[in-house]
């Protein structure tokens, strides 16, 4: 082993980029590796990121009463992913100085851009915060090894090129590779929160996984959307038998697609037998959306239900959908063991996340994902609340292998959108595994505030 968005609340500022690259020539020899171990595997990920023999975890080197942590960003401005994960640290979770703060203590800071409007000089300034040049220094405070207790990979925003399937391609993978660097030298490693998606590619993701269940590193991975409010407060029963889950979503298909299939999987995985992988993916756009509801594809019914459920922009009455959505793109997911999952991108129409599931009895349900589309953007509260106690118990309160699964399908969905919507089979992503914990209603969030309220 050893030395083995531009919509308010989510992703404002995101901008298109020039082409960049894809996959290396490894990949086949890496995904037929993976999905081969995985099937072979039989119950799913074997333990993916717990300590285990080898590297040393921190929290059996020394325990703190705070745990101290180093935030690694793409960049820190405000109404960023920096600024509601780790400004919460630094300011509370109403973002104002006021009311309670997660238990823990930003120790140093790393950013891979600083634009004209970055927030992290002044904050770090005003809290005693280490500004760093390099990740390295980040992690080991100046030092010749890891001195801090915890890492916050947040790779979300920034000036960086687009890949030909349409994923920023954000340096997600330079960033895992220059922790390893450190966690290797030193012998140990710490727990890691890592914001959305692993990576742009299902290449630079299985790397990801392997060095983590290698090293048996921590790692918590994922967003806030399948977390927060829900209208009415409504879970797919678990252990309950589905035919189909079918999810609305908006805006880009990398940023705002991944969110639209973590709702998804949020729900799916409850179903009866529990997560049994996907097998094949295909999107579709344009017209042949439509065409695949009157195939049977999806449920038109469902996806009835679950607009009906859009508080924010109703679909107006007597407005038949096609008129008002000029692209619709699907994602089409068929499951190993043949629940269908359905994601509709519907632009111009849908301007918030909703989802709904059919049982094996013919019942259909459906609710809406809410967000807070004002600061304090509240709906990133129960994202940090899991990272601070992922850091100091190593508790998970959501699944790793969602994230995992998203992160795969949303690559081959694209890949597959890129080919005119061929479908691509997913042997990599026969993943079985059961959510630990259930989704419980959050508090209500505070007051909105403008999301251009002067710094403070």
């Amino acid at each position: 082993m050893l030395p083995t968005d531009n919509t308010p609340g989510m992703n404002r500022g995101d901008r298109s980029r020039p082409a960049g690259t894809r996959r290396g020539p490894g990949l086949v020899r890496l995904v037929l590796w993976w999905g081969a171990w995985c099937l072979l595997a039989g119950s799913g990920l074997p333990a993916l990121g717990l300590p285990g023999p080898g590297l040393q975890t921190a929290a059996h080197a020394e325990e703190r009463p705070v745990p101290r942590v180093a935030v690694l960003t793409t960049e820190w401005r405000q109404n960023s992913h920096a600024d509601m994960i780790a400004g919460r640290i630094l300011a509370g979770y109403a973002l104002d100085g006021t009311g309670d703060f997660p238990r823990l203590k930003i120790a140093s800071v790393y950013t891979d851009q600083v634009p004209a409007i970055d927030t992290s000089r002044r904050l770090a300034a005003r809290h005693g915060v280490l500004v760093c040049d390099s990740i390295r220094q980040a992690l080991t405070l100046g030092g010749p090894k890891l001195a801090v207790d915890g890492v916050l990979l947040i790779a979300e925003h920034g000036n960086y090129p687009e890949s030909p399937s349409g994923q920023f391609q954000f340096p997600k993978r330079r960033f895992w590779e220059q922790v390893l660097a450190v966690f290797e030298e030193s012998g140990r490693v710490v727990p890691v929160f890592h914001d959305k998606h692993l990576a742009d590619t299902w290449a630079d993701a299985a790397w990801m996984l392997a060095q983590i269940e290698r090293l048996k590193i921590p790692v918590l991975a994922g967003s806030c959307v399948p977390l927060g409010w829900r209208d009415p407060a409504l879970d797919t029963p678990r252990g309950e038998k589905l035919d189909e889950v079918l999810a609305v979503s908006y805006h880009r298909l990398d940023s705002y697609g991944f969110h639209g299939l973590e709702v998804l999987q949020a729900l799916a995985e409850r179903r009866a037998g529990g997560e049994t992988g996907i097998a094949e993916v295909r999107c579709l756009e344009g017209d042949a959306v439509w065409q695949a509801g009157r195939e049977g594809l999806y449920d038109p019914q469902l996806l009835t239900a679950v607009l009906a459920r859009l508080k924010g922009q109703p679909i107006p009455p007597g407005k038949p959908l096609p008129t008002l959505v000029t692209k619709p793109v699907l994602m089409h997911l068929r499951y190993a063991d043949g629940l269908k999952g359905n994601v509709l991108t519907l632009n111009y129409a849908v301007a918030e996340f909703a989802a709904g599931w059919r049982t094996g009895r013919g019942e259909r349900e459906a609710t809406l994902f809410r967000l807070q589309e004002e600061r304090p953007l509240m709906h990133f509260r129960q994202l940090v609340e899991g990272i601070e106690r992922f850091m100091t118990t190593g508790e998970r309160g959501w699944p790793l292998e969602r994230t995992i699964l998203t992160s795969g399908a949303l690559d081959e969905l694209l890949q597959s959108r890129l080919a005119g919507g061929a479908p691509r089979a997913t042997p990599h992503l026969l993943l079985k595994y059961a959510p630990p914990a259930d989704w419980k209603q959050p508090p209500p969030p505070p007051p909105g505030r403008p999301l251009d309220e002067p710094f403070r």
